[in-house]
């Protein structure tokens, strides 16, 4: 044999044995699984089934077992979604005093004194099922009420696994962090809904695809997000809620409004001077009076500690209110003036 053909069968070896290599590798890798959903409703004959197991343990007398055997008629009664968390619902009642307060209370309204405690909360002896899905469906009245602070606390943790309405615990954990402006958490609640939306009602579908849009364009203290914050300040104030937490929000909406106004200030003066940086740039003497004290440079204004309009004299404000009604449409200048009528009605009280 030559040294070519030594070297030529060198080289085939080498590349059958990579070859093998690659085989094998290949084959312990096993085939893509049929991509099934991230979640999905359970089967209704499976939690029926657990339900009773759990009433049978705290045994109950003939009335009971009745009252909770008329609550799932018989085949081809399959109740899914809301329905079939309901009945769960409806069956822990029959049972146990902590879930028969709770089903009452979700029968009404809230009242302004707000939610009464759980105590049922803290027993470690309740079982997952009952536990979660009384969270569930404390936290979905709390969302329907505008409590989403509270609802977020009743639901936090909650996983579609844990309970047997997986889409309401999204829609809802979504909602609120949606009402709340917080941007990652709702995105990822709407992600996850999204994920297996012919597991619940298309309405959850179609709001959370809306939801999803104005998260993802939310930016920080853009009007949009200004307006919001707005909104969120006026629904804790018609709670009768005026705390620290409240303060704090209107303050940063203050400093993202002064922030705002600055902004197209700026502009304002860029256009006037025309570009032209030798020519000298004042405010508008109708627009920023200075009392006769100031001279004839516009001062930083402090509007961020008292409700209300903070300290812009009554002509600064209504500038402000005409540059932002120049610049964005209308109903945001709408939005602005009656924020800020509520918060003088409140400082006023």
């Amino acid at each position: 044999m030559s040294a070519l053909q030594g070297k030529w069968t060198v080289l085939a070896g080498v590349a059958g044995l990579l070859t093998a290599i690659a085989v094998r590798a290949a084959a312990q890798v096993p085939d893509a699984a049929p991509q099934s959903p991230p979640w999905q409703a359970p089967q209704t004959d499976e939690v029926k089934k657990e339900v009773f197991a759990w009433l049978d343990g705290r045994k109950p007398d003939a009335p009971l077992r009745s009252r909770a055997d008329a609550l799932w008629p018989a085949a081809p009664d399959q109740p899914a979604g809301l329905d079939l968390l309901g009945r769960v619902v409806e069956t822990f009642a029959v049972a146990d005093e902590g879930a028969r307060k709770l089903v009452d209370l979700c029968s009404r309204p809230r009242d302004r004194k707000g939610p009464p405690p759980q105590a049922w909360r803290a027993d470690p002896k309740m079982p997952p099922l009952v536990a979660d899905n009384l969270r569930l469906w404390y936290g979905r009245w709390l969302v329907q009420e505008s409590l989403y602070d509270e609802a977020l606390d009743q639901l936090a943790g909650l996983k579609p696994e844990d309970v047997v309405d997986p889409a309401t615990l999204l829609f809802c954990q979504a909602v609120a962090n949606h009402r709340l402006l917080n941007q990652e958490p709702g995105l990822e609640a709407i992600g996850r809904l999204l994920e297996s939306p012919e597991h619940g009602p298309k309405r959850y579908a179609a709001v959370a695809r809306l939801m999803e849009g104005e998260l993802k364009d939310l930016k920080e203290d853009s009007l949009d997000h200004i307006a919001r914050r707005m909104q969120d300040i006026e629904r804790r104030l018609d709670l009768g809620r005026a705390g620290p937490k409240v303060r704090t929000i209107e303050d940063g909406v203050v400093k993202s409004l002064e922030k705002l106004i600055e902004e197209l200030e700026k502009q304002q003066q860029q256009q006037a001077g025309g570009g032209n940086n030798t020519q000298p740039q004042k405010p508008a003497q109708d627009s920023f009076p200075m009392g006769g004290k100031g001279s004839g440079v516009v001062t930083k204004r402090d509007v961020g500690h008292q409700s209300g309009w903070g300290n812009l004299p009554p002509r600064q404000r209504e500038e402000a209110m005409q540059q932002i009604g120049r610049q964005f449409p209308s109903h945001y200048r709408d939005a602005i003036e009656q924020y800020f009528r509520k918060l003088a009605t409140e400082g006023s009280r």
